[in-house]
């Protein structure tokens, strides 16, 4: 029998050992999302056309790249955090669970190293 309230079992940090820190995670990258994002949409509003080499002279101006890729960093973060919890939730089997963690986890890495490299790339100017 624990001598605890049940707020300061709540305020743990759970069974997993990390339920309060992923909650966190959630609502502050959610912030963020929404601040991004308007400023995403406002700036692309303000836009004359939309034509590639509009919107690529407006990814290179320096702020806007760093944005950018924030906002790009932001979404596949928060994204991984969500399909971990749905994945968490919903997959019965243990090893099943694990082995879906690990490759939605690399699937959204590799997503957002494409990302922001497909950022920079316009920023600094294409290679190719």
């Amino acid at each position: 029998m624990s001598l605890r309230s049940p707020v300061g079992r709540v305020l743990g940090l759970g069974a997993a050992g990390e339920g309060v820190g992923h909650w966190w995670a959630l609502r502050v990258s959610s912030a963020a999302l929404v601040l991004l994002s308007l400023w995403f949409v406002f700036a692309l509003v303000r836009l004359p056309d939309l034509g590639y080499d509009t919107v690529a002279a407006w990814i290179a101006a320096p702020v806007n790249a760093v944005l950018l890729s924030l906002l790009v960093g932001t979404t596949v973060y928060h994204s991984m955090l969500g399909v971990q919890e749905v994945v968490e939730d919903y997959v019965a089997s243990h090893g099943a669970k694990i082995a879906t963690k690990i490759v939605l986890q690399f699937i959204h890495y590799l997503l957002g190293a494409l990302g922001i490299f497909s950022v920079l790339r316009i920023a600094f100017g294409s290679a190719a």
